[in-house]
């Protein structure tokens, strides 16, 4: 029994370590697309997503993942067509959620979705139905280190186009609005050399919901879903930050 509990827990252990590789090589997957899709397939031409390929190969990501999202960004996979849809519903407690999806297959997409939204005892809605819960922003991220000046990085922003810069422990965030979000991001990471840890238009909530008990862990389960579909790309919500 207790090689049995034994091989139990290792196996335990092993599938909690696949399924953490298995969301941050989404979330590259997601940064390679991206940049391929703003500023062309081809690395040497695209200082963006070159930088993506590095990180990206850095995680031990396989280079399939990473030639299959540059594919898609592209539009470069033989007979596959990619479209990109947004759901919007709420989950338990009446928490906002967008979910932004890449998929070849529209009613499969639909389906496992809407599945994860009444699963969890929340709701999927029209379009627009949450949309106005939230505001859409650009986000360029750059990490802090002993050689970056802070008044300098802000006025490089600034000019550049950008509306406001936050400081966290470890990282700036600049924000943008969605319109000039590539021409800031360009400045900076082009023109001023500055090593962009993140850059994307995101949905940022207008107000926060809180939730307890069963609700808060519904919601967990329903985020937990939602990222292990190889079809989402994100997923925003005005779950209150705290909890």
């Amino acid at each position: 029994m207790s090689g049995h509990s034994k091989w139990n827990n290792i196996q335990h252990k092993k599938n909690a370590v696949d399924a953490a590789r298995g969301k941050i090589f989404m979330r590259l997957s997601k940064d390679i697309f991206l940049e391929a899709r703003h500023g062309g397939g081809d690395p040497s031409m695209n200082s963006g997503l070159r930088h993506a390929i590095e990180k990206a190969k850095a995680a031990n990501m396989p280079n399939d993942n990473i030639s299959r999202a540059i594919k898609k960004a592209t539009g470069d996979l033989d007979g596959v067509t990619y479209e990109e849809i947004t759901y919007e519903g709420y989950g338990p407690g009446g928490v906002a959620v967008m979910v932004d999806v890449l998929t070849d297959n529209r009613n499969r997409s639909a389906s496992d979705i809407r599945h994860a939204f009444t699963k969890s005892g929340g709701n999927l809605g029209e379009s627009g139905s949450v949309g106005f819960l939230f505001d859409k922003q650009g986000i360029i991220e750059i990490e802090k280190n002993d050689e970056l000046d802070e008044d300098t990085m802000m006025m490089d922003a600034i000019d550049a186009g950008a509306e406001d810069m936050k400081t966290e422990d470890d990282r700036f965030i600049i924000i943008t609005t969605p319109d000039v979000f590539e021409d800031v991001r360009k400045a900076l990471s082009e023109d001023k050399g500055y090593e962009v840890d993140r850059a994307e238009v995101a949905m940022i909530p207008t107000t926060k919901t809180a939730l307890t008990g069963k609700d808060l862990e519904k919601m967990r389960t329903l985020i937990e879903v939602l990222e292990d579909n190889d079809d989402v790309q994100d997923i925003y919500t005005n779950l209150d930050e705290n909890d």
